[in-house]
């Protein structure tokens, strides 16, 4: 079947599947942008306009009129439980609640060997400098309470997700090892491998264990079918997969399970030459060996091609995508991003319909004024989708928001300058820096988010009923 024939068999197909059988909150979004609709503005929202931090008086942020925020564990503050904040704040996500208080699991990007923050007693390799931190925040008060370290001695954890049994998976988005060495020729100090998933709890911690069944490969996010217990799991290479494990007992992951690359079908590659609305049906081919990082390829450079397990899903018919990035699970639907997919390599958000093994190209980047390589992405309580931007170029990165009723949106607009009024040693403008790990309270009155460097955790509120997300 050709490419014009098959493309267009599946957008047929889509309509002659019924609303009924396939009813998406985003698919007449899809539907109008396929037919040339362009996507409305942040004018839809309401007016951005810088506005002052409750904890330094600084407009870090620009936000429609009416909201407001805070900020709290920055880089290099004292944690109260002892310790500094690292740095390089990445995903993170509310892993536990009550009426007054909720819990936050942020990871810490820090790349490279170096000693573990925090105690021996949480560290998995003595030589790896990146983590979790955990905070406890009032939700009536609007602070922070406590702040602590809850897993180290890991490596660039980049993103991960929460589970529906009140833990915080971590991913590490690296396959450093003992004997390898950075760019410059010197060797790293670690003492075991990289490249898992770990497991972090809501209050005590305690010594971790790599989840190894669930592979090791270069990890971003995590996110999890709460009726079923599957993990689904996305990869952080220009050419990469999407994975789901099957756990042998949900809610025990150690226990070890089976992982599974997603296969398209007539599709090997999903990354260019489709559109909004398109629909694939889904197939799993599986992982024969997990736990094998690099295939015996190697790269231009003469190091290890790093992937083992992509190439094991690719030979059995696996499909490529773009650098997929944020993953989340809403009414039976896991969306995820692809932040170098699209017709112009700046990004994807794909739906995939669990019960109906379907996938659905929901939106992609025309161009970075419009969406600049999504990153981590969350459903909010009234069911929107905000979207981190991991972009290039000299545009501040924003929040976007997918909304139900089809209608692309920019919620927040970094505007952190500390050329006047350092903070933490942070002196310069920083309107470029990365938004990573947006999560809401259980509530929906808080919207919490990281910026990465300076690390800095925010925590926005504000009038949520009278807007579009």
């Amino acid at each position: 079947m050709s490419r014009y024939s098959r493309r267009s068999f599946l957008r047929s197909s889509t309509t002659l599947l019924g609303a009924a059988a396939f009813a998406s909150p985003f698919e007449s979004f899809a539907a109008r942008l396929q037919a040339g609709e362009r996507p409305r503005t942040h004018q839809d929202f309401g007016k951005l306009v810088p506005v002052k931090d409750k904890t330094t008086g600084l407009p870090l942020m620009q936000l429609p009129e009416g909201f407001e925020y805070l900020t709290f564990g920055w880089e290099n503050d004292q944690l109260t439980e002892g310790g500094i904040t690292p740095s390089k704040h990445d995903g993170m996500a509310v892993i536990a609640s009550d009426e007054d208080t909720v819990t936050l699991c942020r990871n810490h990007e820090v790349d490279g060997s170096g000693q573990a923050f925090g105690g021996s007693d949480i560290a998995y390799d003595p030589q790896g400098p990146a983590g979790c931190t955990n905070l406890l925040f009032d939700t009536k008060k609007g602070e922070l309470l406590k702040s602590w370290s809850s897993i180290s001695g890991t490596s660039r954890n980049c993103a991960g997700g929460p589970t529906p049994w009140g833990t915080w998976l971590t991913c590490e988005e690296t396959l450093h090892q003992p004997g390898d060495k950075d760019d410059k020729g010197q060797p790293f100090s670690f003492e075991k491998t990289h490249g898992w998933i770990f497991e972090v709890p809501a209050t005590k911690a305690v010594s971790p264990h790599p989840l190894t069944a669930m592979g090791r490969f270069v990890h971003e996010a995590i996110a999890i079918d709460p009726s079923s217990g599957i993990v689904y799991e996305t990869e952080d290479k220009p050419a990469a997969g999407f994975y789901r494990f099957i756990p042998n007992s949900p809610k025990h992951l150690a226990e070890g399970g089976k992982l599974q690359m997603m296969k398209l079908k007539d599709v090997a590659d999903s990354r260019t030459g489709w559109r909004e609305n398109d629909l694939f049906d889904v197939s799993w081919v599986d992982i024969e060996n997990p736990e094998r990082a690099h295939s015996r390829a190697k790269t231009k450079d003469g190091k290890p091609d790093g992937s083992g397990v992509f190439l094991q899903g690719k030979k059995l018919g696996g499909s490529t995508f773009g650098g997929p990035e944020g993953c989340w699970f809403l009414e039976g639907r896991i969306f995820f991003t692809a932040k170098s997919g699209g017709n112009i390599q700046k990004g994807q958000v794909w739906e995939y319909v669990i019960a109906e093994e379907k996938l659905r190209l929901v939106y992609q980047s025309r161009g970075i004024s419009d969406l600049n390589m999504p990153d981590n992405i969350v459903a909010s309580p009234r069911g929107g989708l905000v979207v981190c931007e991991d972009g290039e170029g000299t545009e501040p990165m924003r929040l976007q928001c997918l909304t139900r009723d089809g209608q692309l949106c920019v919620f927040g607009i970094n505007n952190i300058d500390l050329t006047q009024t350092p903070r933490s040693g942070f002196n310069k403008k920083y309107f470029n820096g990365e938004w990573a790990g947006a999560t809401f309270s259980p509530d929906g009155r808080w919207l919490f988010v990281n910026h990465q460097t300076p690390g800095i955790t925010f925590a926005i509120t504000g009038p949520w009923k009278d807007g579009l997300l």
